[in-house]
């Protein structure tokens, strides 16, 4: 069997980083890709999907010293299911609607930004309200 996904994005808010008992460093991302289409009737719409994402060891710790909320990245890995529902993380947003992010284990995280273009889109974003991020 084999799980393999292809995610580009931008980071929703700066990386999270911890260390495992046994030293292991661990980064958590989370990446917002949006694709946009035209309806039959004209209108232009847009979708928006969350991944979770988990980044191990060495380049745990590179993803944590060099992005922030806004950067532009590729991350190829591997879909987690959910230990519950065998399938994405489930939850209630502030209003009450459902909602659902996927979790996605790390083979490699490519940067696509540079560091001009995250200073320039976290500065850019510090006036606007954060979208509603699912964790």
């Amino acid at each position: 069997m084999y799980n393999k996904i292809i995610i580009v994005g931008n980071l929703g808010k700066d990386p999270e980083m911890r260390y495992m008992p046994d030293g292991t460093a661990v980064t958590n991302l989370n990446v917002a890709s949006s694709r946009r289409w035209n309806s039959a009737d004209g209108q232009q719409k847009e979708e928006t999907t969350w991944f979770r994402i988990e980044v191990w060891r060495g380049q745990a710790e590179t993803c944590n010293q060099y992005l922030s909320k806004g950067s532009k990245v590729l991350v190829e890995g591997r879909i987690k299911p959910d230990a519950n529902t065998g399938g994405p993380r489930l939850w209630t947003r502030q209003d009450g609607t459902p909602g659902a992010n996927f979790e996605v284990v790390a083979d490699t995280v490519r940067f696509l930004s540079s560091r001009s273009e995250d200073e320039a889109a976290g500065s850019a974003a510090q006036g606007q309200v954060e979208d509603d991020i699912p964790f």
